[in-house]
């Protein structure tokens, strides 16, 4: 594999059971903060609605906080359910972020709800919201281009600052998306595995060069659970498959504690759907995260990998990423 493959951090802002979102956006800054001196390059925050255990629904908001902690790392929205929003105001929010750090955010677009159909319903979103994406992509992008004689609507701030902006994707429609516009193509590897491979070769058999980008750029989400041990570490990856669980029956939860009783109380389906969306995870000790996160990077070809870690425990959480990033630079080395 290519030597020098970068990994980010995707952040829920996590509420775990007990906890509360204060405490989430407290943990997500000093992760974020770990995360910049370990040499991670993003730390994107993911946009979702009444979902008791993700404090990240005003994506804007906790991304000038993560910014505002940080100094260097690249901050930004993975990603934005862009059809929940005119593309004016995520324009406009994004152009205040990108003048009030400059060079240090970017914007990944989704097109799902980040909720379920009620709550999608709440934010008035209609069925065929998602149908218009690809308008309201062009239409966003525009708003960050220079300003045009006699424009009559400008984002302001946001005119002629070239925010970066990335396709999200766990289907082959983003990817397709991504390639017709020549931008940069996140997948969502870590909850939609089945579709991974498709995507991957859709985006790069059809990617048009374009003024942002002249090559196809992937980027995977990964789930990582790592620990000193194989057993610690799937000791905690079962509070992953609690929430996991909880959300595939319709009812989500905080982010519970790790369970040594949980497995044991799986049915047959419970664990066919695990087995299924969390086929990628990479769960284990410093060797075993090592050896598969390199074995993932190789088979895929990722330029990026970005890594989810839905831990209770903030200091092992912590330690899960620090892992991961001594895993990075042991591949930069060669190792």
């Amino acid at each position: 594999m290519n030597d020098s493959v970068p990994l980010s951090v995707l952040d829920l802002a996590p509420i775990v059971q007990g906890g509360s979102a204060a405490e989430s956006f407290r943990n997500s800054l000093d992760l974020a903060q770990h995360a910049e001196r370990w040499g991670y390059k993003r730390f994107w925050l993911a946009e979702h609605h009444n979902i008791p255990g993700v404090a990240s629904a005003a994506t804007a908001v906790v991304i000038a906080h993560v910014a505002g902690g940080t100094s260097t790392i690249r901050v930004g929205a993975g990603g934005i359910m862009l059809p929940n929003h005119p593309p004016l105001v995520i324009a406009e929010q994004f152009g205040t972020l990108e003048s009030l750090f400059p060079g240090r955010i970017d914007l990944g677009l989704g097109r799902a709800p980040g909720s379920d159909q009620v709550t999608a319903a709440a934010l008035h979103r209609t069925p065929m919201s998602a149908e218009a994406f690809p308008r309201d992509v062009a239409e966003l992008m525009e708003y960050f281009r220079e300003p045009q004689p006699g424009q009559l609507v400008r984002a302001v701030p946001g005119a002629g600052l070239h925010v970066p902006i990335w396709i999200l994707g766990s289907s082959l429609f983003g990817a397709q998306l991504a390639a017709m516009l020549g931008l940069p193509f996140a997948f969502a590897s870590h909850f939609a595995p089945g579709s991974l491979d498709d995507a991957i070769a859709l985006y790069r058999s059809r990617f048009r060069p374009s003024a942002t980008l002249e090559r196809p750029h992937v980027m995977l989400g990964v789930t990582v659970v790592a620990a000193d041990t194989d057993a610690e570490a799937a000791w905690l990856f079962t509070s992953v498959q609690q929430t996991f669980i909880a959300i595939r029956r319709i009812r989500p939860i905080e982010v519970p504690p790790p369970s040594e009783e949980f497995a044991r109380q799986l049915s047959p389906l419970d664990r066919a759907q695990l087995d299924g969306v969390l086929s990628h995870a990479i769960v284990g000790s410093p060797e075993t995260v090592a050896d598969r996160l390199r074995a993932f990077a190789q088979r895929t070809g990722a330029d990026e990998l970005i890594l989810a870690s839905q831990i209770h425990d903030h200091a092992a959480r912590l330690r899960s990423y620090e892992i991961a990033a001594n895993v990075s630079l042991s591949m930069r080395s060669g190792a």
